[in-house]
Order: structure tokens, then sequence, then C-alpha cells
């Protein structure tokens, strides 16, 4: 759930920070003097968008460790470390990886990370609550699970995706924006109040539509990953992983944590739509199944 979070709020920061640059610029005023070029709009939508998201990218490890305050491992100074170190190592040589940073951070929180710009340039981050809470075999899974990850590609097609996504929306709102100020409103020379306030509104309601493309990504990624754990620490360590999660989140979370389904509980509706994650019990049977 952190690595999709952090770069999601990352993207949607730097998109704003961008937009507000080319506002700052007369970019974007120039592109609406000139009436609704729908090609040069798309361009300018596509930069921005795919900016955005390959930025969140190229920052993301660092991000990462500044929001969670995670330590990396450079000489291990106790067993523990030593064995999450080593055993990250064998699974990145086993995954054909460059060997990912590997760190630790300070969190009651059963959790693990990755993330990164390419596959041998990574982060594998694990909290203290996981490694109190779950057995080494168990907590080897959820290291394969991350190096899969990482393996895999996910960041990077997150961000092609994400980078689409945002060009859609950068795109329609502008467009739902121009017509109602041009149609409903009769502005007739330059931009009314109306372009920007309708602009604002489409552009965060596409963005809320637009995360639910995002989500059924890192849904079906999730699936992947769990396979490519399985595969890196065995089948049932990995299952016992996951059934160890679903035990230490058994009470109800708390709705921020709960609508990424973190720990898979019951989600129906609209927010299923807004989970990361597949629920724990889909995963362990996916995994049952394909013994």
């Amino acid at each position: 759930m952190k690595r999709i979070f952090l770069f999601l709020a990352t993207n949607f920061a730097i998109v704003l920070v961008l937009s507000v640059t080319m506002q700052l610029l007369g970019v974007e005023p120039y592109l609406n003097e000139q009436g609704l070029n729908l090609g040069s709009l798309l361009i300018f939508a596509a930069v921005m968008g795919m900016g955005g998201s390959f930025i969140s990218l190229a920052i993301s490890k660092w991000m990462a460790k500044k929001s969670v305050g995670a330590q990396v491992i450079e000489t291990p100074s106790n067993e523990a470390e030593r064995w999450l170190v080593d055993t990250v190592r064998r699974q990145a040589q086993q995954a054909g990886i460059g060997m990912p940073e590997v760190a630790i951070y300070n969190s009651p929180d059963v959790n693990a990370f990755a993330t990164g710009m390419n596959k041998n340039n990574a982060l594998v981050a694990v909290s203290t609550g996981l490694l109190q809470s779950m057995s080494r075999e168990e907590a080897e899974a959820v290291l394969g699970h991350e190096v899969s990850h990482v393996a895999n590609g996910d960041m990077v097609t997150l961000a092609l995706i994400q980078g689409v996504v945002n060009t859609f929306v950068i795109f329609l709102s502008r467009v739902i924006g121009y017509l109602v100020d041009k149609v409903v409103f009769k502005t007739e020379r330059g931009n009314g109040p109306a372009f920007f306030v309708t602009m604002i509104i489409a552009e965060m309601v596409l963005g809320i539509l637009a995360s639910i493309i995002v989500m059924w990504f890192s849904r079906q990624r999730e699936f992947r990953a769990d396979r490519g754990g399985a595969k890196l620490a065995g089948r049932q360590k990995m299952i016992s992983a996951l059934e160890r999660l679903g035990r230490v989140h058994a009470e109800p979370l708390p709705d921020k944590m709960a609508a990424f389904g973190i720990s898979g509980h019951v989600a129906g509706g609209l927010k299923r739509l807004f989970m990361t994650h597949p629920p724990l019990e889909e995963r362990i049977a996916a995994l049952k199944a394909e013994g």
C-alpha cells in the first residue's frame, strides 16, 4: 500500500506544481488565447501528465525514505540485519536484478514495500512491526513478494499508466472548462472565471475516476507478485505470510487504511474500486489454486 500511496501523492503534487508553473509562465493562458486547439492541448496535457508521473518515479526512492524515515542498511549491525540483507541479495540474484537497497523503518504496522526507477536501482524496505510479528519464513516470503514487484517492473508500468491517465484528465478537464465557459456562460474573449472553476472541479472528479484504473492495475500486480514471492521463497511460506497478515489485522481498520485494502478485509461497492490490494482471502485462494 505505501509504495502506491506515496507514488500517487507525489504524482498529484508534481502535476499541481507543473500546472501552476505553466500558468505563471503564461504557457497555458497562451494556448487558451488561441482558442481550443485540440492538437496543441493534447501535446500540452501529455507533457504535463507524463512529466509529472516520471518525475514522481525518479524521486520515488528519496520520497519513500523521507516519508517513512527508512534507514538504509549500509553495514549490518546485528544478525537480523545480516539475515535481511542476505535474503534480499539471494532473491535478487534469483530474480535476475541488481541488488536493491535494503532499509528498515520504525512502525508498528506489519508492512513492507519496494520502489525505484528501475530494476537495478531499487529500494526494499520493511517495518519493525513486520520483523517483530512474522517468523523468518513468513518475512522471507514478504521479501520475495517485494523483490518480485521490482523484477516485474511494476513501478515503471505504474508510471506509464499514471502518465496516460494524467494526460487525459488534464486534457478533458480543460475541454469541459472551455465548453462550459463558452456555451453556458457565453464568454466571448479569453476565458472567464467559469473556465477555471469548471476546470478545477472537472480535474478533481476525473482524477478520482481515473484512480480507479490505477487501483485496478495495482490489484492485478499483487496477484503476480504473490506468485513471484511463492517462487522465490516457497508457496506455503507465501500463503502463511498472507494468513499471518490477516490475523495481525483481525480488527477493523480505520477508514483511511481500509479504503486501500491493506489487510484485505471486507470492502464492497465503490470502496472496492479504490483498493490497491485484493482481499487477502482472494490472494490466498489464488495461490492455493495454483498448487
